[in-house]
């Protein structure tokens, strides 16, 4: 079982996508945008977290450059799901370990989470 943040705007979509990761036996813990997340995972030090893009106050990229930054938090595996920003999202290799378009199946979305939390990306 691994703990993940998910940092996610719209509640449906982060109640779907923490229901989905619970049944497959992890953790979650939920965040309404990037700001929030990034206490969180200071906080909780989680394997894993997965980011929308577009959120108020601090985007999944502005997270994910802030995690990267931090020498504690680097190494944590980073998964962008996101609708028109992937594409963003897949020109920062660097920032990602996997890039899913909304919408995803589930099992899309656990392959890439357990290829994250095995330290490859699925794509």
């Amino acid at each position: 079982m691994a703990l993940i943040v998910i940092a996610e705007d719209e509640f449906l979509i982060a109640e779907v996508l923490t229901i989905m990761l619970e049944d497959a036996g992890h953790e979650v813990e939920a965040a309404p945008h990037g700001q929030a997340a990034l206490s969180l995972v200071k906080e909780k030090r989680p394997d894993l977290v997965i980011t929308d893009f577009m959120m108020p106050l601090m985007t999944g990229l502005e997270l994910a450059q802030a995690l990267r930054a931090d020498e504690e938090l680097s190494a944590i595996p980073i998964i962008l799901v996101s609708g028109a920003q992937a594409s963003i999202g897949r020109a920062h290799p660097d920032m990602f370990d996997d890039v899913l378009d909304k919408p995803y199946e589930e099992k899309r979305l656990l392959k890439a989470v357990e290829g994250a939390l095995a330290g490859k990306c699925s794509t």
